[in-house]
């Protein structure tokens, strides 16, 4: 339960997650679809959207428009399945912080109009907000970053380890005592690192590809909604 406080809001159903894929065409920057892994297919995505950010600065602000934004963000949600009973509840949140945002981008076109909606009308951390459930989403990501570094700086490093190094670094800061005891209990149902390793079909070697790719790919990404925030005076220490 207490990881669903760390994403807390509305309920939404998680098998938007299962169903929503973005729609690669075949060609030589993308892998043969018979070979894509979950990991592949996160970093494929997220490359995609940082190149949209870094192929937008051309001196001012780059546009991220809001679908291609989640469309990337719904594959993240199958890692967290991956994870285990431990993240159950991360993953369903997450995933209906997506959807949100996913259902919003009917009417609205980029992260920044709806980040502006929420500053006019007083609600960037009202509960259940655009801008809130962006906000969360941005950790989400953030998480799963850190979680990434934390396996790959040693074979030894067990994934028990480098999710509670990845939570206390990303998470922690922003949660209570009773909440910070409850994840690191959970973090004993965590499988194996060989286990997971397993469930996402990928051996050391390539899991390491797909990895830093995303580690990479994310950063921009990560720093662009930062940017959303601080431009408008919104701290980011919620």
């Amino acid at each position: 339960m207490a990881l669903f406080s760390y994403f807390s809001s509305t309920n939404r159903s998680t098998e938007w997650s299962n169903s929503k894929r973005m729609d690669y065409s075949v060609g030589d920057e993308f892998e043969d679809a018979g070979t894509r892994t979950s990991l592949s297919s996160i970093a494929d995505a997220f490359e995609e959207i940082s190149n949209l950010i870094i192929d937008g600065r051309n001196g001012d602000f780059p546009v991220l428009k809001l679908k291609p934004f989640c469309d990337a963000c719904s594959f993240v949600s199958v890692l967290f399945s991956s994870l285990g009973i431990a993240f159950k509840f991360a993953e369903m949140e997450y995933t209906s912080k997506v959807r949100d945002l996913e259902e919003a981008s009917e009417r609205y076109v980029s992260l920044s109009s709806v980040v502006d909606y929420d500053v006019k009308w007083k609600t960037v951390k009202s509960r259940g907000s655009h801008t809130r459930n962006l906000r969360r989403v941005r950790q989400g990501l953030d998480l799963i970053r850190e979680l990434f570094q934390n396996f790959l700086s040693t074979n030894d490093y067990s994934l028990k380890d480098a999710a509670s190094s990845a939570y206390q670094q990303v998470c922690a800061p922003y949660h209570s005592w009773a909440v910070r005891t409850a994840v690191s209990a959970g973090m004993c149902a965590l499988p194996l690192r060989e286990q997971l390793l397993l469930n996402l079909n990928e051996t050391e070697q390539s899991a390491a590809v797909q990895m830093r790719r995303y580690i990479k790919a994310s950063l921009p990404v990560i720093k662009y909604i930062d940017n959303l925030y601080i431009s408008r005076g919104i701290n980011l220490d919620w």
